[in-house]
């Protein structure tokens, strides 16, 4: 039994071993085999792993390799891809891959698998690693020194020694958050590089600081991606050598640290690749070759860009010129130059340019090179400038030789005109010649030795000589057509004789009517006339510098045939003169006065006064007034469109000195000098003001004080009206005279016997008003007062009674007050008591015996106030005499 337990235990483990084996062979049959890396390598500049491994060709088609990277000393997966292979043509096969982190802050390790149909993965290949930088005594920093990409994003690291911690990691002193990467490296993230302008440098400032307080930093720089080529062209001037040149794009920094290098390839030949300069390339031409493709390429740190060109040699032909000589002439030149190189075989065409306004082409095919030409129609005495370019069959024109400046010689030439008198003698006249000089100072000016004056007439010749100062000659000449010509005398250069024809003085020779020029403000002359068909050679206008006075500075301006019209600046005009233009038409047998036009630049309102004259005539109720003006007097600084008279007023109810405007009297005609003024008063003084209107209103004023007339006839009715009235009431109130007596001694006269003494009646009411105002008033609600005056009948008192006389009033009684106030009528029976005022020596008989010898004299007037007996009770009592007596 032992051994069959026996048995069967070693069967069972002889079959797991050979299941295991068996399993081990099958699996190993279907199972890829392990890759291998056979090299990797770090690019530090570019933060790119190049991973290389060998390719087992061992009927493997299109495998497919598994790549994972991992980071820090733990091989912390942050990159996985698949690599499929579609070609096995090679034993060995590179992939590179970029890090976001510089290679140099922590490990970085690769493993590869392989995958093939359905079979399941190899093994993974060993761990290949590229090592981080250690650092011993201090913080690294990475990247260090290194050209970044404006635009781009950028991870920075510091690796400080073990056992050091860092805190912060700051660019150009800004805090960044820290990134742990692995144990002890820590980085910060820039999303968005951009070149600091707040430095000189275009440089980021990376600092680290430790936990210990010791701060690292470095410096890095930002910077632009090379720039494609732009504008590639490519030109040779003599078929030897070729210039390409081109548009680098912006300006490179001052201190930018990228190294950029231009290199020029041809495409189509063997010729080894050509450095050039930033933005120009010169290489010789292939032999016997027409057409190029070039390409150059810039390249730096950051990149690289290429930009191609083709062409043929023959279009690209860009002549080279230099300057032979300049030979100048009164109104031409003659230039010439010389062609560089040997391109004598194309047809050059060449371009003068004249400055100002000229340009003439010219072909040149001299076999040397050399070519002229003769600039012709300038102008004598001016500067110019010109240059030259050729081109070669007018394909591409070369760059315009620098300019070359020469002076044309002097050509004098005169501006004359004329000025003519007649003499009294009729077969007489006196001509003065007028020209107008070069400008003193000036080369022509200096030019001049004197002028020469000729003219003839009749057959006979004669001439004057005038030195260079002189610019005017006066010569008499009889009545016919007179012909003169003036030429300057000069010491280099040319000169132009100028002529003018004096026509023949005709018996009736009427001026033309003088026009007016309106004027405006600053706005100068605009002249016109009518065209003349018989003004074959233009028009000229003349006039005084200044005006109308004198002396008179002629000057003329001259217009071509056809233009009837011109301007003058008012600047060259002064206001409040008057200005004479003449316009002549010229024929050939003279200048004819066509038109006189005269005006003002501006019109002023200061003109003299008028001189009035006297006496002036007048009457009783109108005025005539007289005066003397020359209202076309050259002098005045308006022209006169009228007058105005002013009429005031000086009569006795005026205060002395003054005077009143009454109206104003326009007169509309300049040329009449009176005016009647109707409407006035009978002897009353005026004053009367004259003055000439212009256009800016009246001048100056003369003044005139005049008395109308009285009328007579006027203070006769005045007197009579009222008599006649008089007379006539009379004849109708005759009838009724009596009546009208009677009332008229009611209201006329006082009554028989009474005399007031106003002067004692008025002091006895100054003194009572007094003593009443010294009184303290009571308050009083409500008081009705009714005063009720009693005389006796005048028979009831005689007046001889002394006694009566002196007697004193009769005690006065008061009406208590109400309480309250309440409206209402009395009675006269309900009234218990009263108040009475009587005057007693008023009382008068109508008899003549009493009011003739009465006499009475004034009682003292006396006044009494007796206190109430109630607060509510109150009352004033006044009594005294009015004496009688009239002595």
């Amino acid at each position: 039994m032992i051994h069959f337990r026996t048995s069967l235990f070693n069967l069972l483990g002889l079959y797991l071993i050979f299941s295991q084996l068996r399993g081990c062979c099958f699996e190993s049959a279907l199972q890829p085999p392990r890759p291998s890396i056979s090299h990797l390598q770090a690019i530090s500049d570019k933060q790119s792993l190049l991973v290389s491994w060998q390719l087992n060709h061992s009927g493997l088609v299109g495998p497919i390799y598994e790549l994972q990277i991992g980071r820090t000393e733990n091989r912390t997966i942050i990159y996985n891809r698949n690599v499929s292979l579609l070609s096995m043509a090679s034993h060995e096969y590179s992939w590179s891959w970029t890090s976001d982190l510089p290679l140099e802050c922590v490990d970085h390790s690769v493993r590869i698998r392989l995958f093939y149909n359905q079979s399941g993965p190899s093994p993974w290949s060993d761990w290949k690693t590229n090592y981080g930088a250690q650092a011993k005594d201090k913080t690294e920093i990475f990247p260090f020194q290194r050209v970044l990409r404006e635009g781009s994003s950028a991870m920075f690291c510091c690796v400080p020694p073990r056992g050091v911690n860092i805190t912060s990691i700051s660019i150009n002193n800004s805090p960044h958050p820290l990134v742990s990467v692995g144990a002890r490296v820590k980085a910060i993230t820039v999303e968005t590089l951009t070149i600091p302008t707040s430095f000189i440098l275009p440089a980021l400032a990376i600092s680290c600081s430790s936990a210990t307080g010791k701060v690292r930093e470095i410096w890095n720089y930002v910077s632009t991606p090379p720039q494609k080529p732009r504008n590639l062209s490519c030109v040779t001037s003599d078929m030897k050598t070729v210039t390409c040149t081109w548009d680098s794009g912006s300006n490179q920094e001052p201190h930018d640290f990228k190294k950029q290098t231009h290199t020029l390839h041809i495409e189509n030949s063997d010729q080894a690749p050509i450095n050039c300069e930033k933005s120009s390339c010169t290489f010789p031409a292939v032999p016997l070759q027409e057409e190029y493709n070039i390409s150059v390429v810039v390249k730096d740190q950051l990149g690289e860009e290429t930009e191609s060109y083709s062409f043929n040699i023959s279009d690209r032909v860009f002549p080279v010129v230099r300057w032979d000589r300049v030979s100048p002439g009164v109104t031409d030149t003659t230039v010439s130059w010389f062609v560089q190189g040997n391109i004598t075989q194309l047809n050059l065409l060449c371009k003068v340019t004249t400055d100002p306004e000229s340009t003439t082409e010219v072909s040149c095919s001299s076999v040397s090179g050399f070519c002229n030409v003769t600039l012709e129609h300038l102008l004598p005495n001016t500067r110019y400038t010109t240059r030259v370019c050729c081109s070669a069959d007018g394909r591409l024109w070369g760059e315009r030789t620098q300019a070359v400046g020469f002076t044309t010689y002097l050509l004098v030439t005169l501006d004359v005109w004329r000025r003519i008198k007649q003499l009294p003698d009729l077969h007489s006249r006196q001509v003065t010649l007028l020209w107008t000089p070069p400008v003193p100072g000036s080369a022509a000016a200096d030019n001049i030795r004197g002028y020469r004056v000729q003219w003839s007439q009749g057959g006979k010749n004669r001439s004057q000589w005038k030195d260079s100062g002189q610019t005017q000659a006066e010569v008499s000449i009889g009545p016919g057509q007179c012909d003169f010509t003036v030429q300057a005398d000069v010491h280099s250069g040319s000169t132009v004789p100028a002529h003018i024809t004096v026509h023949q003085r005709e018996d009736q020779e009427n001026p033309p009517v003088e026009k007016r020029l309106s004027s405006r403000r600053g706005a100068g002359f605009n002249l016109s006339w009518d065209e003349q068909n018989t003004a074959t050679c233009g028009y000229t206008v003349d006039w005084c510098t200044l005006g109308n006075a004198v002396p008179c500075t002629l000057r003329w301006v001259k217009l071509p045939e056809g233009n009837n019209k011109l301007f003058l600046a008012a600047r060259d005009f002064k206001a409040g003169r008057r200005y004479t233009f003449n316009i002549y038409g010229c024929r050939d047998n003279g200048y004819r006065l066509l038109e006189i036009q005269t005006g003002y630049a501006q019109e002023l309102k200061s003109v003299k006064s008028p001189s009035l004259v006297e006496p002036v005539r007048s009457t009783s109720s109108s005025v005539t007034l007289e005066w003397r003006y020359s209202e076309d007097n050259a002098a005045h600084p308006a022209f006169i469109t009228g007058y105005l008279v002013t009429v005031q007023n000086i009569g006795s109810d005026i205060l002395t000195g003054h005077a009143t405007d009454l109206f104003n009297v326009s007169v509309a005609d300049p040329w009449k000098k009176y005016v009647t003024i109707e409407g006035l008063q009978q002897n009353r003084e005026y004053m009367f003001s004259v003055s000439a209107l212009t256009k800016e209103g009246p001048g100056q004023a003369a003044s005139i004080t005049v008395r109308t007339k009285s009328n007579y006839f006027a203070h006769v009715a005045k007197i009579l009206t009222p008599i006649m009235l008089l007379l006539g009431c009379t004849v109708l109130l005759w009838p009724q005279r009596k009546t009208l007596q009677s009332g008229l001694k009611a209201i006329l006269f006082y009554p028989a016997g009474m005399n007031i003494k106003t002067p004692e009646f008025d002091s006895f009411l100054h003194e009572t008003s007094q003593m009443l105002q010294s009184q303290k008033p009571e308050e009083c609600r409500s008081c009705e007062i009714e005063i009720l005056i009693t005389r006796p009948p005048l028979r009831e008192t005689a007046l001889t009674d002394p006694e009566a006389l002196n007697a004193p009033p009769p005690p006065l009684s008061c009406v208590p007050l109400q309480g309250e106030y309440c409206p209402q009528r009395w009675d006269s029976a309900a009234l218990q008591q009263s108040t009475c005022i009587t005057n007693k020596t008023y009382f008068h008989t109508i008899e003549k015996d009493f009011s003739e010898t009465q006499q009475v004299r004034l009682s003292d007037i006396t006044s009494s106030f007796e206190p109430p007996e109630s607060p509510q009770d109150s009352c004033n009592v006044i009594y005294g005499y009015i004496s009688n007596d009239t002595s």
